[in-house]
Order: C-alpha cells, then structure tokens, then sequence
C-alpha cells in the first residue's frame, strides 16, 4: 500500500504575465517503508509539493491519499488537515527548532501533549524514541548542550511520537557537516525500513543519496525520476 499517494498536482501563485507554475501535473507514490529524495534548484516546486502533501496548502487541482484515506479530492480538502497533521504526519526542518529552555525529553513529550497524550504512556514512549536514536544518554540536557546532528535526532523523535504514517524533511541536513549529513540520512533510512514510515526529503546533498531507495527531481515544477548516473559538476 502506498503511504502517501498524489496525482494531478497544480499550483500556481499570482495572476496573469507574473503567475508561477510551481506545481505541474506533479503524480508521486511513495511505498510504507520507502524513503524518497526531491532534488532540485530554489524555485522548482519542491517546497511547495511538501507543503501539498503535509497538507499545509492545497493544490489548485489535484487529489492526495494518506495510507488508503483520500485527503484531497479535486484540489479540495477533504479532512480537518489540522488533525490529520498531528496524528498521521511528522515534520523535521532545516532547523530542528526545538523549545530552547526544554530539555530534549520534554521537547518530545511536547508532541504528545498536543495530542492529548499524557501521563507515564507518554513519558514511556519518549524515552523510547530518544533510546530507539541513540540519545538517551542526552535525555536531560537542553538544546544549546547538544550538537546539530543530536538536535535533529530529537527532532526527528518528535516527529515519530504519534506514529505518523508519513515524516516530510525539508533540507534537514543543511547546517551539518557532512559526516552527521549522511548519519541523519542513514537515520531516516533506518525508520522508514523499520517502522514502516514512509519519509520524504528534501535536500541538495548528494553526497548521501545512497541513503534513498527513490530519487525525484523538480525542475520548473515538474517532476521526473533522477538519474542516479549522474554526477553533479
């Protein structure tokens, strides 16, 4: 079955000589348990396909299915995307944009709390995430005490906490060397394998692209499959 299934994308932001096609006729499926790559220069439609399947936005034509469950039908929302986003969609940004005076087990729980999980299940289960990324060792220490490929771990756990049946990362590893790039990489790798998530992300590193089982490239709004041959210059 297909985590994420989206076809017929459009979206075009202005009007008239100044309208931008950032989405055309853009169709990706991707598998539980796959881990994707977008690819592409600033402009090309990658931000804005995430935003359409993290159901942040809708797309002017197109229909969007999570896990069997058709959220977008016609370029309508079909669902309260708000939910749907807490409970079946994880994100991790460049940033990993944790809570600077939480500790990295509160930063976690948070994504618990806001859906009305509390309580020792809670705790439970956060210390599980942090122990299932290798940071339970750090459970303790707060933000500025953990290095950029440990906050992102934590963000990451965040993002697993309700068991989401899709992560989206847009350009995680961008403030990383290049050595915790291709950690956090193998990461998601790992989850999606393991857990059966299906992650998608966005990223201009091509160092780690071994880490992905598909490769996508956005080009003035259209999608096409990468040509892993290809060595960039």
């Amino acid at each position: 079955m297909f985590a994420i299934e989206a076809t017929g994308l459009n979206k075009t932001y202005g009007e008239g000589e100044t309208a931008v096609s950032a989405l055309r006729d853009v169709s990706l499926h991707v598998s539980k348990g796959e881990v994707s790559a977008l690819l592409g220069p600033s402009g090309s439609g990658k931000s804005t396909l995430l935003t359409v399947l993290g159901l942040l936005q809708a797309p002017d034509t197109g229909n969007v299915s999570l896990g069997g469950m058709q959220v977008v039908k016609d370029g309508q929302l079909l669902v309260d995307a708000a939910q749907v986003r807490r409970t079946h969609i994880g994100f991790v940004f460049q940033k990993a944009n944790l809570v600077p005076f939480l500790n990295a087990l509160d930063n976690v729980l948070v994504a618990f709390e806001i859906n009305g999980v509390s309580g020792k299940k809670a705790h439970e289960k956060a210390v599980h995430l942090l122990g299932y990324l290798g940071l339970k060792d750090r459970a303790h220490h707060m933000p500025d005490e953990l290095s950029g490929g440990q906050q992102q771990r934590v963000a990451i756990a965040r993002a697993l906490a309700m068991e989401p049946k899709l992560v989206l990362a847009d350009e995680p590893t961008a403030a990383l060397d290049s050595h915790r790039s291709r950690d956090v990489m193998q990461l998601f790798r790992h989850v999606a394998h393991e857990l059966g998530t299906a992650v998608v992300v966005v990223t201009h590193d091509h160092r780690t692209l071994d880490a992905f089982d598909a490769i996508h490239e956005m080009e003035d709004g259209l999608l096409s499959p990468f040509d892993r041959e290809r060595r960039p210059i």
